[in-house]
């Protein structure tokens, strides 16, 4: 008789824990397995001194309730603080293939710290000062961007960085970097975007992306007109 699958599978890395969870199976099964190992199979091996873990979800997409669930149960142990939740969405055979690419990392970027990804990135949490995020494509921060952002590496210069709280170090779109900060016409930008226009790094609304991101995955060419 074949062994049963394990839907949570934890590995020591250098910096800490690697929680790999199913994508296979149904997300109450995930969990009831993930509170078994951290309450009784593994309870033992996972106790200890202050341990960074980074929970992977394969294919699966969870919801932001789904996703503070893990988070809580996880840092229950006291110990175990999760440092991100990482998905990597399934990829496109055909048009909506940027969409497909994107990746969802609940995670706060420290000092130091560097976060790349081949494609557009949505950081859910903070960039502090030192921290640094890179990406083929988009950059997405739903909170404050106060470090190194460079998007569309590879020379995408129809990428965008957008953030809640846009007060960055540094922002890096293909081959143009941004002017220093204390050379910018803005203090501290709410729910902004930057872009490239004509060769030089521009700084909207973000309810003024369809003018630079006209259409859903459509053509992401600068609109001129109001």
């Amino acid at each position: 008789m074949a062994a049963a699958k394990h839907l949570v599978t934890i590995k020591g890395v250098k910096d800490g824990l690697v929680f790999q969870l199913s994508d296979s199976c149904d997300y109450e099964a995930l969990v009831e397995e993930l509170r078994q190992k951290l309450n009784r199979t593994h309870r033992r091996i996972l106790e200890g001194p202050p341990t960074r873990v980074i929970v992977k979800l394969g294919r699966r997409t969870v919801s932001e309730q789904q996703k503070s669930e893990l988070i809580a149960l996880i840092g229950s142990k006291g110990n175990l603080i999760v440092e991100s939740i990482e998905s990597e969405a399934p990829e496109a055979d055909g048009p909506g293939g940027r969409e497909a690419r994107m990746k969802v990392l609940a995670a706060i970027v420290r000092s130091g710290q560097t976060c790349h990804h081949d494609g557009d990135l949505l950081i859910l949490g903070d960039v502090h000062p030192g921290g640094t995020v890179t990406a083929t494509g988009d950059i997405y921060v739903l909170g404050s961007l106060r470090g190194t952002a460079h998007a569309g590496i590879g020379g995408d210069e129809q990428a965008i960085i957008a953030a809640s709280h846009l007060k960055p170090t540094q922002l890096r779109i293909a081959n143009v970097i941004s002017r220093p900060p204390d050379e910018w016409d803005f203090e501290e930008a709410m729910m902004e975007f930057a872009y490239l226009n004509d060769g030089r790094m521009e700084i909207d609304k973000i309810i003024h992306l369809p003018r630079v991101r006209p259409g859903a995955g459509g053509n992401r060419r600068i609109n001129q007109g109001e």
